[in-house]
């Protein structure tokens, strides 16, 4: 086990190795000396994982997580907060930021400036809506489906699963992961949509026929 020289003590050993003809003196007690009480983490380790792999227990852990992650990647947290629309809802979401520092080209020459408001429909535009709905829910699955192809929009669940529908259904689905997209936007109840109305996203919930 290491010892740690105490300040004290390093200063008497320097005093040792270069006292005048060689000749060592007693200086007396300078400094005490105390040892390190240190657990070696990589052998505590490395005999905990011997144990588990010899058990079996590392081929279940692995076996787990890959359960999990799959069961993640099948059905995603569903976004918080968001139910279906009792009422029809309107409103106009412009895209506009604030450029917070300096922007350049490679060659130095400036392309937006600190402070100044830039609007990406001005250089973008939006060639798809963006539908929200709820996956679980046959009634919106439905709806968006017949009403928007993959050409005119993107599907989006806030729950549910992707994958499953992507297979019933033969189309592309997307999530809202943590609820990115419907947290900007400010929706709050599906289905949604999302479309360019010149220089602002209109954005609609829609109350479906049957919906209470």
């Amino acid at each position: 086990m290491k010892r740690l020289l105490h300040n004290g003590s390093l200063i008497l050993l320097c005093a040792l190795t270069f006292s005048s003809a060689g000749q060592a003196s007693d200086h007396g007690v300078v400094g005490q000396t105390f040892p390190i009480i240190e657990t070696d983490l990589l052998s505590v380790i490395e005999q905990r994982l011997t144990k588990l792999q010899a058990s079996g227990g590392i081929d279940r852990m692995n076996a787990e997580f890959a359960r999990r992650a799959e069961a993640k990647v099948r059905r995603p947290t569903p976004v918080a907060g968001i139910t279906p629309a009792t009422q029809a809802r309107i409103w106009a979401f412009d895209p506009t930021i604030v450029i917070e520092k300096d922007v350049k080209d490679q060659k130095g020459n400036y392309v937006a400036r600190a402070g100044q408001t830039v609007n990406p429909l001005d250089f973008v535009a939006m060639h798809q809506a963006l539908v929200f709905v709820d996956g679980d829910d046959e009634a919106q699955m439905e709806w968006a489906t017949s009403q928007y192809s993959d050409l005119k929009a993107k599907i989006i669940l806030v729950s549910g699963s992707p994958i499953e529908q992507m297979t019933a259904r033969k189309r592309r689905f997307y999530f809202d992961q943590e609820g990115r997209l419907t947290g900007k936007f400010g929706v709050r109840h599906t289905p949604a949509v999302a479309e360019q109305d010149g220089k602002v996203i209109k954005l609609s919930e829609i109350k479906l026929k049957g919906a209470s």
